[in-house]
C-alpha cells in the first residue's frame, strides 16, 4: 500500500499536461515530465530558475498573476502562444492556481490546443483525400483513354506538317502528357497501401532522404542535422515516412533560391507531452518529433492554413498533391503533421509514436 506522499508523486508524475509548481519568487520549485517534454529540458535543471526566464508567454500576465496571488484566486489565459525558444510557439491554455498553506506558490497548467487543431486538420484532410481518391477512380479511365489518342492523332498529323505548323503538334501532345500525369498523382490517394508497422529507426530514414535530396532537388543546399543520438525507434512504415521526408525536403530545397541556395535542417527530439486522442476516448501517445527547417521566404499567408489539401499548392506549377499525400501517410501511421511558417523560418513537424518497448529489446 503507497503511502500519502508516494500516491501523491505518482499523480503528479501521471498527469498528461505539463505542470510546473512556481514559487513565490515565480521560480521554478517542481515540473512533472509532461513539463520537462514541453520545455524540452529536465527539472534537475530547471528547478530555480526563473519561469519567465524560460517561458515566453505572448500576453500581458505581470498584473493579473499579481492580482491573483493578492486574492489566492486561480487565473485562466486561453489561445495565447507559449514557446520555450527552442521550437516554434504553440498556441496553449494557461491555468494558474495558488497553493493551499505555500502563500504566494502557483501550480501552472499548459494546455496545449494545437494538437486539437491539427486533429481537427487531419480529419478534413482525410475527408478531402478521399474525394480526390472518389472523383480520379471514376473519371480516370474516362479521361486518360481519349488523352492517348488524342496524342497518337497530334503524333501522326506532325509527320506531315511543316517546321512551323510542328509546335502546334508537340504542344497537345505535351499538355496531354502533363494532363496524365496529373491524373496519375491523383491516383496516388487510391493506391497506396496500408502502411506496414514496424519498428524503425528515423535516423536512417532522414539520412537516406537527405542523401537522395542532395543528388538531385537540394544540391544547391546546405544540410544541418541536429539529432538526438537517444532517440528510441519509431513505429512505422519505413518506406513510406522515407515518401514522407523526401517530399518534405523536396519542397525546402525549390523553395529556396536556385543561386543562392539555403540551410536545410533536421531535427530530432522526444516529448513527452504529445498524444491524441482516438475517436474511442482512448489516447496515442507521441513522443517522436521530427522537423524540416528551412530558411526560404514561407508559405503564402493566404494558403497557411490549406496547405495539407489536396490541389492547394504555393507554387506555380504546383499539382498541389505532394504535401496533401504526406498528411494521408501521416494519417495513416496515426500521427500528426503540422507547419509554421514565417518569412525566413518554415517548420514542417511529424509527431510519430515509438516502437513498442519489446520490439525495441529484441532488435
Amino acid at each position: 500500500m503507497s503511502t500519502n506522499a508516494e500516491l501523491l508523486m505518482q499523480l503528479w508524475s501521471s498527469l498528461p499536461v505539463p505542470a510546473i509548481l512556481l514559487d513565490a519568487e515565480e521560480r521554478i520549485a517542481d515540473m512533472n515530465p509532461a513539463a520537462e517534454g514541453f520545455m524540452n529540458n529536465s527539472a534537475k535543471w530547471l528547478v530555480g530558475q526563473p519561469i519567465w526566464d524560460r517561458l515566453a508567454v505572448d500576453a500581458p500576465l505581470e498584473e493579473s498573476l499579481g492580482r491573483a496571488r493578492q486574492h489566492g484566486t486561480p487565473l485562466f489565459v486561453n489561445d495565447v502562444d507559449v514557446g520555450t525558444g527552442a521550437r516554434p510557439p504553440l498556441v496553449c491554455n494557461l491555468q494558474l492556481a495558488p497553493v493551499q498553506n505555500y502563500p504566494g506558490w502557483f501550480i501552472m497548467l499548459i494546455s496545449p490546443r494545437e494538437l486539437a487543431g491539427r486533429m481537427t486538420q487531419s480529419h478534413s484532410v482525410k475527408s478531402a483525400a478521399k474525394s480526390a481518391i472518389g472523383m480520379a477512380e471514376m473519371l480516370a479511365h474516362e479521361i486518360k483513354n481519349p488523352l492517348a489518342g488524342i496524342a497518337g492523332a497530334a503524333q501522326l498529323l506532325s509527320m506531315s506538317l511543316t517546321k512551323d505548323d510542328l509546335e502546334l503538334t508537340d504542344l497537345i501532345v505535351a499538355e496531354t502528357r502533363r494532363i496524365v500525369k496529373l491524373l496519375e498523382q491523383v491516383e496516388q490517394f487510391g493506391n497506396l497501401s496500408a502502411p506496414e508497422m514496424k519498428p524503425v529507426n528515423i535516423h536512417d530514414v532522414l539520412d537516406r532522404a537527405r542523401r537522395s535530396t542532395q543528388l538531385g532537388a537540394g544540391a544547391h543546399m546546405k544540410f544541418v542535422e541536429e539529432y538526438d543520438p537517444s532517440l528510441p525507434l519509431a513505429y512505422g512504415d519505413p518506406d513510406q515516412l522515407l515518401q514522407v521526408v523526401l517530399n518534405l525536403l523536396k519542397n525546402a530545397a525549390e523553395a529556396a533560391d536556385s543561386k543562392a541556395g539555403g540551410v536545410i535542417r533536421l531535427h530530432t527530439f522526444y516529448e513527452h507531452s504529445f498524444r491524441m486522442r482516438r475517436a474511442d476516448g482512448s489516447t496515442q501517445k507521441l513522443p517522436l518529433q521530427v522537423e524540416v527547417i528551412d530558411d526560404g521566404p514561407g508559405l503564402p499567408e493566404d494558403i497557411r492554413g490549406d496547405i495539407f489539401d489536396p490541389f492547394v499548392s504555393g507554387r506555380e506549377n504546383g499539382t498541389g498533391l505532394g504535401l496533401a499525400l504526406v498528411s494521408k501517410i501521416i494519417s495513416d501511421h496515426d500521427g500528426w503533421i503540422s507547419v509554421d511558417s514565417v518569412p525566413g523560418r518554415t517548420v514542417f513537424r511529424i509527431s510519430l509514436p515509438r516502437a513498442p518497448r519489446e520490439s525495441e529489446e529484441n532488435r
